[in-house]
């Protein structure tokens, strides 16, 4: 047997821990490919919702019991929105804190006013609220998935995350065009704005009650140079650094000196019916 001093002991190597959720479920396919391309990186523990939970935005439940079934080492489904799968993760089911969290890859595009409102997006949030760098991959349009191709580009985007880090209370939203290929280009852009039917269809059920669906379909989107909408209609990767600080800014001196916020000269009291100055 070799003794070794003991500042030449070898030390197990631990390797980051990636969580990775979604709002797909975690029966989807887009879970699939970017759970198996973070094990290239790190240590992939995967808590995800168990049915799909798309557009629920950052919903937490808080007035019903959760349900976590166990399907496979590290991986987990719950009963829940992606914001609790992630709240869950971070607080109960980990064994140690996470180097990074991953959302996605989503089966659709999250592209400007979508993040206020995406599931996938929401998982990312709640990391980022609890300091842990955080990434959200989506994929425009509804055709099939590239899994070696899209697994390719979220290693690449993920392990430079690690290594350089994202700053605190900030996050990737990142999306990939429809037709992906290994010539499509990266563009680092803003947020743009999305354009949708807003459509409410009346229905009645057989007992006569009526009920509604929300919805429309996607109309469009503003024509804003830089923006993440062109950046993917022009066929590129676009990548959007996401703050979560949602203060306007230049509209804060402006709101200072709203009349409403200024000191008034009190009123002159009046004195009651009657009275007379002496």
């Amino acid at each position: 047997m070799v003794v070794r001093p003991p500042h030449l002991e070898r030390k197990p190597v631990t390797r980051p821990l990636i969580l990775v959720s979604n709002d797909d479920g975690i029966d989807a396919p887009g879970i699939a490919i970017l759970a198996d391309a973070m094990r290239a990186l790190g240590e992939v523990w995967v808590v995800a919702p168990a049915t799909e939970q798309s557009a629920v935005s950052g919903a937490i439940s808080l007035r019903q019991p959760l349900r976590i079934r166990e399907r496979a080492p590290q991986q987990f489904a719950v009963s829940g929105t992606p914001t609790d799968c992630v709240y869950i993760a971070l607080n109960h089911a980990l064994p140690r804190r996470p180097a990074l969290c991953v959302s996605g890859i989503n089966h659709g595009a999250n592209l400007g006013d979508d993040v206020l409102y995406s599931g996938t997006v929401a998982a990312a949030i709640e990391a980022t609220l609890s300091d842990v760098p955080s990434i959200a991959f989506s994929q425009a349009g509804r055709g099939a998935m590239d899994a070696a191709l899209l697994a390719s580009w979220v290693q690449r985007i993920a392990a430079d995350a690690l290594k350089e880090g994202l700053p605190r209370a900030s996050f990737l939203n990142v999306n990939f065009p429809p037709a992906l290929s290994a010539s499509s280009g990266v563009r680092v852009s803003k947020l743009g704005r999305r354009n949708y039917g807003r459509q409410v269809v009346a229905k009645e059920d057989p007992r006569h009650l009526p009920y509604y669906w929300l919805g429309g379909s996607e109309l469009g989107f503003d024509d804003m140079p830089g923006s993440d909408c062109n950046a993917v209609a022009e066929g590129h990767i676009s990548l959007s650094p996401v703050d979560l600080d949602l203060t306007h800014y230049r509209f804060l001196n402006e709101l200072r000196q709203w009349d409403a916020l200024q000191p008034h000269a009190e009123p002159r009291s009046q004195g009651a019916p009657g009275d007379s100055d002496v």
